[in-house]
């Protein structure tokens, strides 16, 4: 019994020494796989070292058919290196090395999926000891971008079964590519009655695989907010990637539970005149139907919208959007109040127009009722002269008689204004205002426009005069706030003075205007100079009267000038006449001495002779000289 064990013992040693020796001989180093993108180059190693020698090795690749079988697809030694015909690698495989460098390389290029399939090196040598070893080619595709699509319509919260919520798809992938869901970056599984993912795998002719899937789940109304997409993961060569879809909202219909009412415009406070909008929503989705209301009388509207044009403080008050849970039939009420701000027109007391004598004092008051708070300030001419109500006109002259603007606006809301006007007479005789000039010069033959403007109440009427009696022509003659604008046109000839003259129930006034003429010396040509008469600040005056008295002067002198000039001649000749102090006849001048002399030459133009005379009038002879 003993010796059978020592011999079997023996043998086992025997044998593993002898294994132990044949692997030390011929050894064959591959890889385990090989992985490639479709389209693109393999290449599959085989490495080997033989204690023997490499002249007695043979080299053989092999590839494993679908069915199981070995189908030899290159045969090479150190004489030869033949690629087998009739294989489908033909004319896409090569092999690079050779058995003198101990290591060969498979070539497949343009991989096909169909050459995912397991190689095998086959090497064996003359003392038939032979080895192998197997390499997996790998081969991968990468899908198309992915696509997500949701439902198109809304989908209800109440559903009692899962409710489709979209579909995603990734075509053609090698191998499978997966699929999973997210909601708001939660991944999505099947829960019963809950959530419920369908997937549906299709192989395409070209050997790819498409992959779609459903989701389908009982939506919340929190999902109206959520995000869904899908996450697609599939192999590449050496790992494996992953892409997302674009995020998709779903539409959820829940009822309305509550329903709020504003006033969309006007932003802000309400006025008389404005139109207002207001809106009413629910917050469930689809929105219901909606009946706004006014007190207990149910108001035309347009959806959710009511709009209410040229609003008064009658529009004052509570507005309600009612709608009917459908669940229940109970009314469901939201409301707002609408205030309406309103500024009556403005009241002026004294009204429209008032009528003062000078020197009078008038008190006006100016109000408008409002609901906010107002600032109101007087205008004349177009500037303010005071703030608040009371407007005090004291000591009134012409200037004082215009057009008051009382303008009462609210602060607190743009545009929301009221105005009112007085106008004040002041009664008075007139009063022609001063010009900047009234001594003019002008050439002959031409046309000087004189304007004169006369302020007072009633107003006044206009006459023009002058000096030579030419009837003046009427360039314009209109009223004015104050009285009455006028303008002639006067055509130079010589001297004169033009009169404007005013008068009204309360007495009269008058400005003369002095044009000199001026000789001209080339050909006229007719043109205009105007005189305006500017509009006085002060009180009234006598500048006009005093003008035309001074020309009243003037001419008494120039007269006395005159009479005086005649009276000389007069004494002149009398004297010559010998008719003053008491002479008659010649003088005698014969005591005097000759410088004393008065001695006139007289000329003749038909004589050549010279008459002397002395102061006497006697002749005396050419050679008394």
């Amino acid at each position: 019994m003993a010796l059978r064990e020592n011999a079997s013992l023996l043998v086992g040693l025997f044998v593993l020494f002898h294994t132990w020796q044949a692997r030390a001989i011929l050894e064959v180093n591959v890889e385990d796989r090989v992985e490639v993108l479709r389209g693109e180059t393999a290449q599959i190693a085989c490495m080997f070292t033989s204690a023997e020698g490499i002249g007695a090795l043979q080299i053989q690749w092999f590839y494993v058919t679908p069915s199981g079988a070995r189908q030899r697809l290159f045969y090479g030694d150190t004489t030869m290196q033949i690629v087998e015909r009739g294989t489908p690698f033909l004319d896409r495989v090569s092999v690079n090395g050779t058995i003198a460098t101990g290591e060969l390389l498979l070539i497949i290029t343009d991989v096909e999926l169909q050459d995912e399939v397991e190689f095998i090196c086959f090497i064996s040598s003359l003392s038939e000891e032979n080895t192998e070893g197997s390499t997996l080619l790998r081969v991968f595709e990468t899908p198309e971008m992915p696509t997500i699509e949701g439902v198109p319509t809304g989908i209800w919260v109440n559903n009692e079964i899962p409710s489709k919520i979209g579909n995603c798809e990734a075509k053609n992938g090698f191998p499978r590519p997966n699929i999973t869901w997210y909601r708001d970056n939660t991944p999505l599984v099947n829960i019963h009655n809950e959530v419920n993912v369908l997937f549906l795998v299709t192989m395409e002719s070209s050997g790819l695989f498409s992959v779609k899937s459903e989701l389908s789940m009982k939506v919340m109304k929190e999902d109206k907010d959520a995000l869904f997409y899908c996450e697609v993961s599939y192999f590449v060569p050496g790992g494996t990637r992953m892409t997302e879809t674009a995020r998709i909202n779903i539409t959820v219909h829940y009822p309305t539970t509550a329903i709020s009412v504003w006033v969309e415009s006007p932003k802000g406070d309400i006025k008389e005149g404005d139109t207002v909008e207001l809106q009413c929503r629910g917050n469930g989705n689809p929105q219901p139907h909606f009946t706004f209301r006014y007190g207990e009388t149910e108001v035309t509207a347009d959806s959710n919208v009511l709009v209410l044009e040229d609003v008064t403080r009658l529009n004052n008050g509570l507005y309600h959007c009612v709608t009917l849970n459908l669940d229940t039939y109970d009314e469901i009420v939201g409301n707002t109040s609408v205030v309406v701000n309103y500024l009556d027109p403005a009241v002026i007391h004294p009204q429209d127009t008032h009528i003062m004598s000078q020197g009078e004092e008038l008190n006006a008051t100016c109000n408008a009722l409002s609901s906010l708070e107002t600032y109101t300030a007087w205008f004349k001419d177009g500037e303010e002269i005071t703030q608040g109500h009371d407007l005090t006109l004291e000591d009134a002259m012409f200037s004082t008689a215009g057009t008051y603007v009382c303008v009462v606006t609210v602060p607190q809301i743009t545009g929301m204004e009221t105005s009112g006007t007085l106008r004040v007479l002041v009664h008075g005789p007139p009063e022609i205002t001063e010009p900047i000039n009234r001594d003019i010069e002008e050439s002959v033959q031409k046309t000087v426009n004189l304007t004169c403007h006369a302020r007072g109440f009633p107003a006044p009427s206009i006459t023009w005069s002058s000096s030579d009696a030419q009837i003046l022509k009427t360039v314009s003659h209109q009223a004015t706030d104050d009285g009455i604008h006028s303008v002639v046109s006067v055509r130079v000839t010589s001297d004169i003075t033009a009169f404007c003259n005013a008068s009204n129930d309360y007495g009269t006034d008058a400005m003369a205007f002095s044009i000199k003429a001026i000789p001209h010396t080339t050909t006229p040509a007719t043109t205009t100079t105007t005189t305006t008469v500017k509009a006085a600040t002060a009180g009234p005056t006598k500048k006009a009267k005093q003008a035309q008295s001074s020309g009243v002067i003037i001419a008494v002198i120039i007269i006395c000038i005159l009479l005086l000039a005649i009276l000389g001649s007069v004494l002149y000749f009398l004297y010559k006449k010998g008719k003053i102090c008491g002479r008659s006849g010649k003088q005698d001048l014969t005591k005097k001495s000759n410088k004393d002399n008065i001695v006139v030459e007289m000329k003749s133009d038909n004589t050549e002779e010279a008459v002397l005379l002395g102061v006497n009038g006697e002749k005396k002879p050419p050679g008394d000289q």
